[in-house]
């Protein structure tokens, strides 16, 4: 059963979809504009081809292999940078110039390297992400109440432990944004970097679209980048409500 409050949230959406399709039955909108339901028969085409579901799995591996690996890299350089100064003075001024600069510049140097296999695409990805996972991680350490780790250390805990039992639970909700933020620019870049520099997925789908006059296909490679994106940013929050239960019971986060 729908409850109230997701029917009040799709009211407008929907509304949004509908008069799009009346108004391209209507011939109101321009060739280039695809109805919603021309839309979805391409995405019904392209999955019985085969063709969508190996243009999901090419993108996909691009994008979750480039997070882990970004998320992974920014949390220990940033949990590194929060607990050690050596480590924070390495790292800061890198990020500081390197941050500003649109990632996806960087795409050239990596199709120089690894061509245009996967190898590109993962790279560039994995640098986009490393950069907000990294400031995130860096400033949930630095935020920690001192009297937490103070209180900790003169009840007799040693410094691992402060950090696994005190610095790394106050610092995980700062954390989780950081790894959203850095999950979001994940599909950002690989849509961009699939259409300059790769042979299959979603945006070569898009590409492939464009070139044969398919604007129904174009949409349906925009609306499956779409779909993985937020099916992706639920799961990332599943996790971060899991995780984090204990911080968040009472709060208005909690509520449905």
């Amino acid at each position: 059963m729908i409850d109230r409050a997701t029917l009040e949230k799709s009211i407008l959406p929907l509304a949004a979809v509908i008069a799009w399709e009346l108004a391209g039955r209507a011939g109101w909108l321009p060739i280039y504009l695809s109805r919603p339901s021309a839309i979805a028969a391409a995405l019904v085409e392209a999955a019985t081809s085969g063709e969508l579901l190996r243009a999901l799995a090419a993108s996909l591996l691009r994008a979750y292999v480039g997070f882990a690996l970004g998320a992974g890299f920014g949390v220990l350089a940033g949990l590194g940078a929060g607990m050690t100064a050596a480590v924070r003075h390495f790292f800061d001024p890198l990020v500081s110039f390197l941050y500003p600069v649109p990632k996806i510049a960087f795409l050239s140097v990596f199709l120089l390297l690894f061509g245009l296999g996967n190898g590109s695409q993962i790279g560039i990805i994995t640098v986009a992400v490393f950069f907000p996972v990294y400031i995130a991680a860096r400033h949930a350490v630095l935020s920690v109440n001192p009297l937490f780790v103070w209180s900790g250390r003169n009840m007799g805990a040693g410094r691992a432990t402060v950090f696994r039992r005190v610095v790394l639970p106050a610092a995980m909700p700062q954390l989780f944004s950081g790894l959203r933020i850095g999950l979001a620019h994940t599909f950002v870049i690989l849509f961009a970097a699939e259409l300059i520099g790769a042979r299959n997925g979603l945006g070569y789908m898009l590409v492939e679209g464009e070139e044969a006059l398919r604007f129904d296909i174009m949409f349906a490679a925009i609306t499956s980048f779409a779909v993985i994106g937020f099916a992706s940013d639920r799961v990332l929050m599943a996790v971060r409500r899991k995780v984090l239960r204990g911080q968040i019971i009472g709060t208005q986060e909690e509520m449905p």
